[in-house]
């Protein structure tokens, strides 16, 4: 396939890995109509929820993933008159390059595009609902956030904390390497945003990790 990555030479990378090197890639912070027309499916990473314009995807008739982490699809899309098909992910750093790609649609008839895509990039999919944050993004950044919780308390030093973690659980990073390659604006940004739309003090953005995060 013909893979437009709207972002960095990270996020091509990280697309390289999960989907593979069999697959022709552009990379770029913004996209000419030349480009949308090359590709076969598009990897919006950049979009900004405050300023993301969906009708720059009017004259595109194909699939167009779109980072959702900050907002929902529904929101994102539903302005748009054209003929793409879009598709949320969480474009996170190391939550693209999963076993299952963690995906949202607004209309079940996506899931046939969806299904015929993720076997042309050899990937497995998991539909979750339309949220702010996802699901698997929800409960890393949670877990991130209770990990600063437990050093501000003095209870375990971030290191003893993150081998804990990759021991115990076999994830490949512990709290504090996941939220360095992950972030630590964009957790705070995330929690914030989670906290917004639910309500949930679970998601209350430890004092430790916000001073981090600058």
């Amino acid at each position: 396939m013909k893979i437009l990555v709207i972002g960095t030479t990270e996020n091509q990378e990280e697309c390289k890995l999960k989907f593979g090197t069999t697959h022709t890639y552009q990379v770029g912070q913004r996209f000419t109509s030349a480009q949308l027309e090359w590709a076969d499916v598009v990897f919006d990473f950049l979009l900004n929820p405050e300023t993301f314009d969906v009708n720059l995807y009017n004259h595109y008739n194909r699939l167009v993933f779109l980072n959702s982490t900050f907002t929902t699809l529904s929101k994102l899309i539903h302005a748009y008159v054209g003929k793409a098909t879009f598709i949320g992910f969480c474009g996170l750093s190391t939550f693209l390059n999963r076993d299952v790609l963690e995906v949202c649609i607004t209309n079940k008839n996506t899931k046939i595009i969806l299904e015929d895509a993720c076997k042309q990039l050899n990937t497995q999919y998991g539909l979750v609902a339309d949220q702010v944050g996802f699901v698997t993004p929800r409960i890393i950044c949670m877990i991130i956030n209770e990990a600063y919780y437990t050093v501000e308390e003095g209870t375990a030093k971030s290191e003893d904390i993150d081998l804990a973690m990759k021991l115990g659980t076999n994830y490949p990073f512990g709290p504090f390497e996941w939220a360095t390659r992950i972030g630590k604006k964009n957790i705070v940004a995330l929690l914030n945003s989670i906290q917004q739309v639910t309500g949930d003090s679970r998601y209350q953005v430890c004092e430790l990790l916000k001073k981090n995060a600058h």
